[in-house]
């Protein structure tokens, strides 16, 4: 007897390695769920586009990211728009999503599609400009200063177009031989974005490359809208290389130039900004340089004069007249100094001369002199009292000349 086969859970919580889902169950209830959904509005590009009887179907692509739709829609819807849709054109389109079981696709089932008018596209813009103006995207103090001479330049444009042979031809007949590291991009349509934040990451990893120049030639405002996409913005505000736009001419005013390092009105202006112009540079060589010569050449002239004016005075017309001078000088000053010295030997002899004089008739040997005499014990005390002295003590006299013995007889 054969067993019952187990039923299938009912939600995908349920599901587990014992108790799968087959992949018709999956899809049947992705189905049912995206069914339940309202109809929506939503904004793209279209990429493509494929007219079929009364219907037509095209791919919608989101204008920031690499993510597309396939969308249905009636001829009929199309034929109402008030001009021809075309492939790059920004669409608003209302469309109720579809899920193919079959196949595992979404699509989209369009009711409406409408042109995103320039009016619409300014207003985006000019909301996009503020919010990033508001983060300090264009602010003056973090933009890179340029190199005065870039080892190599790189290169984001079009395909051998004219914006590519203004710079590198422009370049290269200001700074012959000057490096380029070229990515030859879409610079419009759906895949330039994508393409020229790729060509930007892979420049500004090379470490030759010390400058980037975007650059395209002149558009309508939907030619130029990839060039003030946020993400490319963006992209452009985080490298580490300085930027310079060189976007369409001068009227032109993408927000990549914001936020770029450097803006150039036009390709060849972007040129001559990344390198300098080698035969003015030579020419103001060769001007300072004569400048120079002319200058030192003055100066020298000045100083001969002035040498010959000094080697014709009289102090240097006899050479040695002036070591004549400086000899008497100092046969003068020796003289001086001569004096100077006798002058105080003099004054100092006759200082000790006096004190001499003074200590001698201050000493005790000129008391003595004039007759007094000074009487001591025999351990050489000198009696100054009478008490000192018993009946028989022998004493000592000295007197100017010399000294004797006596013996005290009374008292």
């Amino acid at each position: 007897m054969s067993s019952t086969p187990a039923a299938l859970p009912e939600r995908a919580a349920d599901t587990s390695p014992e108790h799968p889902w087959p992949l018709r169950l999956l899809s049947l209830k992705i189905g049912e769920y995206i069914e339940k959904m309202s109809v929506v509005w939503v904004e793209g590009q279209v990429v493509q586009l494929d007219r079929r009887a009364g219907t037509a179907y095209l791919t919608l692509r989101d204008v920031d990211v690499d993510m597309s739709f396939n969308v249905a829609i009636s001829t009929n819807a199309l034929d109402a728009m008030p001009r021809p849709l075309s492939s790059g054109q920004r669409v608003v389109v209302q469309a109720k999503p579809a899920f193919w079981n079959k196949r595992g696709s979404l699509t989209l089932d369009a009711r409406q599609i409408r042109p995103v008018g320039i009016g619409e596209l300014l207003a985006r813009l000019e909301y996009l400009k503020r919010t990033l103006a508001s983060e300090g995207l264009f602010a003056p103090d973090r933009k890179k200063p340029l190199p005065f001479l870039p080892r190599t330049i790189g290169l984001i444009t079009g395909r051998a177009s004219a914006a590519e042979r203004d710079v590198v031809e422009n370049a290269r007949r200001r700074w012959p031989g000057i490096p380029f590291e070229i990515r030859a991009v879409p610079v419009q349509g759906s895949a330039a974005v994508e393409e020229v934040c790729r060509a930007l990451a892979d420049l500004d990893a090379l470490a030759d490359v010390e400058v980037i120049v975007i650059a395209r030639g002149g558009g309508s405002v939907e030619d130029l809208l990839a060039f003030s996409n946020e993400s490319l913005v963006r992209a452009v505000a985080g490298a580490r290389t300085p930027i310079v736009s060189a976007i369409g001419h001068d009227i032109d005013t993408p927000i990549l130039d914001l936020v770029a390092d450097v803006r150039a009105s036009t390709p060849t202006h972007a040129a001559s900004l990344v390198v300098p112009d080698a035969a003015e540079l030579r020419s103001q060589l060769d001007l300072t340089s004569m400048r120079l010569r002319r200058s030192i050449g003055d100066r020298l002239q000045r100083e001969r004069r002035r040498l010959v004016e000094l080697t014709s005075r009289p102090v240097l017309t006899d050479r040695t007249a002036y070591i004549r001078t400086q000899r008497m000088e100092i046969a003068t000053m020796r003289r001086r100094g001569q004096l100077r010295m006798e002058s105080l030997v003099a004054r100092d002899q006759d200082r000790v001369e006096h004190l001499r004089r003074q200590a001698r008739l201050l000493s005790p040997q000129a008391t003595l002199d004039r007759g007094y005499a000074l009487v001591t014990a025999p351990d050489g005390e000198v009696i100054t009292d009478q008490d000192q002295v018993a009946i028989d003590d022998l004493l000592r006299v000295r007197v100017a000349r010399g000294d004797f013995p006596v013996r005290a007889t009374a008292t």
